[in-house]
């Protein structure tokens, strides 16, 4: 009976030294996110990785972003790096708190490793151009008989 106790008691103070460290790990990625005067863009990542994808694959993917300023943001461009990368952007302001999205799309009908940059022009206060990457490898069909 004590080692039925014992082992109970280790279960639920594992369990809650566990919860414990999973809040603690919110708490400091929120804290990561700091305000700005005026607009701000924070991307939660400015590299995406295709991978390796077959020849003629979907090449659509997203960039997301948040406004952590106090103003909203206006995207004015969005520019590919050549006529294979394709950019699409929010055309209204993006208040401050809400999210965006940044749409890319690789021309995957060319084959063979590619890395590319869309670059995003905007009155976010400090970095008015931020340049995104995209990189991955498209692979070359394989022989029909």
């Amino acid at each position: 009976m004590k080692k039925i106790v014992t082992l109970a008691l280790l279960l639920v103070l594992g369990v809650t030294a566990s919860n414990a460290q999973e809040t603690s790990k919110v708490t400091k990625k929120k804290a990561t996110t700091t305000k700005v005067s005026g607009a701000g863009m924070v991307f939660v990542n400015e590299v995406i990785d295709y991978g390796t994808i077959a020849h003629n694959a979907d090449g659509k993917r997203e960039f997301v972003f948040t406004n952590n300023g106090t103003k909203p943001l206006i995207i004015t461009n969005a520019q590919g790096s050549c006529g294979c990368t394709v950019p699409t952007s929010p055309k209204e302001p993006i208040a401050p708190g809400a999210r965006g999205v940044i749409g890319v799309k690789y021309a995957t009908d060319r084959v063979g490793a590619f890395t590319k940059t869309v670059t995003i022009t905007s009155n976010a206060e400090g970095q008015p151009t931020k340049v995104l990457t995209i990189k991955g490898t498209v692979l070359a069909d394989n022989a029909k008989s």
